[in-house]
C-alpha cells in the first residue's frame, strides 16, 4: 500500500466509525451535556482526567468551557486535574499513581459538582478511582471510553451517563472523543445562548 492510501484509509475508516456510532451516541452525549449544564450553571464544578491522550482531552474539554467554545460567553468552572505536576508527582510519589485523581476529587469535589472520566479502554485503574472519589463526594459521573466501557462502565450509578465508542482501535476511539467533546461543547452553548 502506497503511503497516500494509507493516509486516505485512515480518513476513510475515521468517518466510517464516526457515522456508524452517531446514533447510538446522540443521547448520552444530550444527556451529559444537560448534566453539565445543570452542574455549571447551579454553581458547581466540573472535574475532568484521562491518561496521555485521554489527559489532552481533558485540558481540550476545560479549556474550551473556562475559556470559550465557538460562542462569546462567561467562562463555566471547568478544571482538568491532569495539569499540575508538582500534584501529581507528589501523590504518586508519596502514595500512589492510582490515587493521582482520586485524591484531587475528595480535594476539591463538592456534591452538585461532575466528573468527567476518559479512558479508551475504560480500565485505567487511577481513572476508575477518580469515579469511586466522586461517588463517595456525591457528583455525577460522566464516563468517556470505547470497546465495552470496562470496569469504569461497570462502576457507574443510575445518575450516571456512559458515553461508549464501539471500536477497538484507539486512534479511532480517541478521535471520535474529541468530536463528542465538541458536541457537549455545542450543547451547553446551545443551553445557555440558544442558536
Amino acid at each position: 500500500m502506497d503511503i497516500n492510501k494509507r493516509i486516505i484509509k485512515h480518513f476513510k475508516d475515521s468517518a466510517e466509525l464516526k457515522l456508524k456510532v452517531k446514533d447510538m451516541l446522540a443521547k448520552p452525549i444530550a444527556e451529559s451535556a444537560q448534566i453539565f449544564f445543570d452542574c455549571v450553571t447551579n454553581d458547581g464544578k466540573i472535574l475532568c482526567c484521562g491518561n496521555g491522550g485521554s489527559a489532552a482531552d481533558a485540558q481540550h474539554f476545560a479549556a474550551e468551557l473556562l475559556n470559550r467554545f465557538e460562542k462569546e460567553r462567561p467562562g463555566l468552572a471547568c478544571v482538568a486535574l491532569t495539569t499540575d505536576s508538582s500534584v501529581l508527582t507528589s501523590i504518586a510519589n508519596d502514595y500512589d499513581y492510582n490515587q493521582i485523581f482520586s485524591k484531587q476529587v475528595r480535594a476539591l469535589g463538592l456534591p452538585g459538582d461532575s466528573l468527567l472520566a476518559i479512558s479508551t479502554s475504560g480500565n485505567s485503574p487511577n481513572v476508575l478511582a477518580a469515579i469511586h472519589a466522586a461517588h463517595e463526594r456525591s457528583m455525577r459521573v460522566i464516563v468517556l471510553t470505547g470497546r465495552d466501557g470496562g470496569e469504569m462502565a461497570r462502576a457507574l450509578n443510575a445518575k450516571d451517563v456512559l458515553i461508549c465508542v464501539d471500536a477497538h482501535s484507539t486512534a479511532r476511539i480517541q478521535e471520535v472523543h474529541l468530536l463528542t467533546l465538541h458536541c457537549l461543547c455545542d450543547i451547553i452553548d446551545f443551553h445557555l445562548l440558544g442558536e
